[in-house]
């Protein structure tokens, strides 16, 4: 009897056996194009559970031909990751790349964080991170800048049918395994592959043939109709937002209910809304900002149950309130300006002149320390100087309801 579990007996061993990653994988895509380079590069994979993210780190680390060493954020202590770093040198000594993986790196707080730094760096580890945290969050800004982060992407329902097919393939289990019982599996999952390998594994050893009865007895649950990590996660929390931004506070209600009753995460929730209440209200609604960051302080001092109460009185606030993206618009044509212009010089008289040579050349011409004050003067580059930003006028409806 093999002892090896089955998902890790089904571990893809390259890229090209990955499945439900074709956004990161193939031509011209992040990962295929880091190891076409060679170049090792620093990665914060983020993404739902059983997705392939411990997969892809191995597959990255043998084709760096580096030392793996992996590590969970749950059970590490210094002094586990005083002796990887120990083995990083001793690695870069004898010429060897070390790939220190972390998974569940979101778990480790700032100062277990800040301690990689150093050596990431230096180069002598090269971190894989992974989480199913949003990093932006989760992850300290300092090894966010030096590391890339790649969304790896629920797996569809027909993606993990796919991984149970060659399982059952390799298994040659062909003849006893029924579609349905498949189908089922696949439905059961929840977008984790490891847990439809696992269930796959349990039903095979419960019968000479496995139907969808025998499915129902080794998995053990229902269909679920929320799974935090699959689709019915990112559907309910787009129907919320998309709620809110179409004024339906019924509908608002009623998806915030169903994540809450489900579990989902209420800083999750809590952190959509701080965002949309820039992102879709905006100038017209100064006060939400403020009511949506108070939302998310409160959410972490009462905790639940009662902060359902606070999230639902916040929720309603926001759909209710008038709807504006000019903010949204403007920062976006900004950004798209900059990324075109950024060799432009700021116009001569916008500089500081600390220096008599400078006031001399003109720099600062006209200025005075005076609030309210202006110049008819570009203050935009020459270059881009008619270009306007904010206030065009936008294809997205303002709501007074």
């Amino acid at each position: 009897m093999n002892r090896v579990p089955l998902a890790e007996r089904m571990r893809p061993q390259t890229l090209d056996e990955v499945v439900g990653q074709d956004q990161i994988i193939g031509e011209g895509k992040i990962l295929t194009e880091i190891l076409r380079k060679g170049e090792p590069v620093n990665l914060i994979f983020w993404g739902p559970p059983g997705t392939g993210k411990t997969t892809l780190a191995r597959i990255l680390a043998k084709e760096y031909q580096a030392d793996f060493v992996e590590i969970s954020a749950v059970t590490a202590k210094k002094k586990d990751v005083e002796e990887v770093v120990e083995r990083a040198r001793v690695n870069w000594n004898l010429g060897m790349r070390t790939v220190l993986f972390v998974d569940e790196i979101h778990r480790f707080n700032k100062a277990q964080q800040d301690a990689f730094l150093p050596h990431v760096e230096s180069g002598l580890i090269i971190l894989i991170g992974a989480t199913t945290e949003n990093p932006s969050f989760e992850v300290i800004s300092p090894l966010l800048s030096r590391s890339r982060v790649v969304v790896v992407s629920a797996l569809k329902r027909e993606h993990i049918l796919q991984v149970l097919e060659r399982a059952v393939e390799a298994e040659t289990a062909s003849t006893r395994v029924e579609r349905a019982a498949l189908e089922l599996i696949a439905d059961l999952s929840g977008g984790d592959a490891r847990s439809a390998l696992g269930d796959l594994e349990l039903a095979l050893s419960l019968a000479s043939k496995v139907d969808s009865q025998v499915v129902e007895t080794a998995v053990g649950k229902k269909m679920p109709l929320y799974d935090k990590s699959g689709d019915y996660h990112y559907d309910n929390i787009s129907a919320f937002i998309k709620s809110m931004r179409g004024s339906d506070v019924d509908a608002t209600l009623y998806y915030l209910a169903r994540m809450v009753a489900a579990g989902e995460d209420p800083k999750f929730i809590a952190r959509r809304m701080v965002i949309f209440a820039s992102e879709d209200i905006g100038i017209v609604g100064n006060g939400a900002l403020n009511l949506a960051v108070s939302c998310f302080e409160a959410i972490e001092r009462v905790g639940m149950p009662e902060g359902g109460i606070i999230l639902s009185h916040v929720a309603v606030v926001l759909a209710k309130a008038k709807k504006n993206r000019d903010t949204y618009n403007g920062w976006a044509r900004a950004q798209s300006l900059a990324a075109k212009s950024m060799g432009l010089p700021v116009p001569t008289w916008l500089r500081n002149a600390p220096t008599k040579l400078m006031k001399d050349l003109g720099f600062g011409e006209g200025q005075q320390w005076t609030a309210g004050f202006h110049l008819d003067k570009n203050y935009l580059p020459d270059e881009i100087k008619d270009q306007k930003i904010f206030g065009q006028p936008s294809d997205y409806n303002h709501n007074d309801k």
